[in-house]
């Protein structure tokens, strides 16, 4: 799915909420301690990493582009 960026960055926990992933932030933030999210391919564990144009958030049965 696609995101559309409306300031210069999203916190993930937010973003994850915000795309229907979770249907909680408090849910996010447990999928992401978890290490069930990656950002460009890599793990991210930091609930609140600002996700900036161009990036791509992905987990199990979900990728989100962010523009």
């Amino acid at each position: 799915m696609d995101f559309e960026l409306r300031s210069d960055y999203i916190p993930l926990c937010d973003l994850l909420k915000y795309c229907g992933v979770t249907e909680t932030g408090g849910m996010a933030k447990m999928l992401i301690a978890e290490g069930m999210v990656q950002v460009d391919g890599e793990v991210e564990l930091r609930k609140t990493a600002k996700i900036r144009s161009g990036q791509r958030v992905s987990g199990d049965g979900f990728t989100i582009h962010v523009h």
